[in-house]
């Protein structure tokens, strides 16, 4: 059953990443219709935030149980990783910020070991190095290393909301009242939604764009079209696989698994908007998928015995 478990977990990860992969292939002709990227951003999670508004109906009870774990989902889960990623490319090059966004799951595994104090496996360890290499290679880094030292800030802070992102779908899931994982999501959208308002200002927004189409390749499609897919596929069923995927894995090996999301996002790039993917970025992916299988092969750390010369604590009497 364990296995099982942990199969169904890898198979959602892999799902999630393939989602997740997809958001730039479509928002990509959305901004050179017209579009700001941070509207673009906007438009993903205010739009999501309507879709799973039903479902924060349905869990409205999680508002009084976990507050905390509500906000801290949708202002650095949603709108953190959204806002210091796209704050940082505006700084630095796409490549060294992508980079730097995905030393998320390399950043959890520091936070797991030294923070909360728990065992990391060496798989996990390798897998997440190997993975970090390959990206290196995908965006290829060497293409500009004129680092701006506040945009490079920027990139790591999206990095540690990312790790933050696996952490907080991992949160409470080894209690008694475990949340919903929909009911997480709905509201960390509807949270990120008001939090990106105040950063995006849509009312400036060039709308009539949406009404239009787009050119993804060589093809005309409706803006809508695209939206939607960002909206619904790339943002809602992807946070959704992906939170139930970490409970199902481990945030540590999910984390590995979501430096995927790159590799994706660049074949699909290739493949629908003709974007030439070079020797290194194929070498690249090779390690990236090398690291995740590594990482997926992780057991948990057996429990370490006590030792006999030291004596037990007492327990307290009543």
């Amino acid at each position: 059953m364990q296995a099982s478990g942990k199969n169904a977990g890898l198979g959602l990860a892999l799902v999630s990443a393939c989602a997740f992969g997809g958001s730039g292939v479509a928002a990509k002709p959305l901004i050179e219709a017209g579009l700001d990227p941070l509207h673009v951003v906007w438009l993903r999670v205010a739009g999501a935030a309507l879709v799973l508004s039903p479902l924060a109906w349905r869990h409205r009870g999680l508002v009084r149980r976990k507050p905390l774990l509500l906000a801290g989902f949708g202002l650095v889960a949603v709108a953190g990783v959204q806002a210091f990623y796209f704050a940082s490319l505006s700084r630095i090059p796409v490549g060294v910020a992508l980079l730097l966004e995905y030393l998320g799951p390399a950043l959890l595994l520091g936070w797991i070991r030294f923070v909360q104090r728990k065992p990391v496996t060496r798989a996990a360890a390798a897998g997440a190095a190997v993975a970090v290499v390959g990206l290196a290679c995908v965006v290829q880094i060497w293409s500009g290393l004129s680092l701006d030292p506040l945009g490079v800030l920027l990139g790591l802070a999206a990095a540690c909301c990312q790790a933050f992102y696996f952490v907080f779908a991992d949160q409470g899931t080894d209690g008694d009242d475990v949340p919903d994982p929909m009911g997480v999501i709905a509201y960390g959208m509807l949270v990120g939604a008001v939090v990106m308002t105040v950063l995006a200002r849509p009312w400036e927004m060039d709308w009539s764009v949406l009404g239009g189409d787009a050119l993804l390749g060589d093809a005309e499609v409706p803006a809508l079209a695209l939206l939607g897919w960002v909206v619904l596929v790339a943002t809602v069923f992807a946070y959704l696989t992906g939170v139930v995927s970490v409970r199902k894995l481990s945030p540590q090996v999910a984390g590995v698994v979501a430096c995927l999301e790159a590799v994706i996002a660049t074949v699909l790039a290739w493949v629908l908007l003709g974007e030439h993917l070079s020797t290194p970025q194929i070498v690249g992916g090779a390690l990236v998928l090398g690291g995740a299988f590594i990482a997926q092969s992780s057991r948990p750390a057996p429990p370490v015995a006590p030792d006999p010369a030291v004596p037990a604590p007492e327990t307290a009497r009543a």
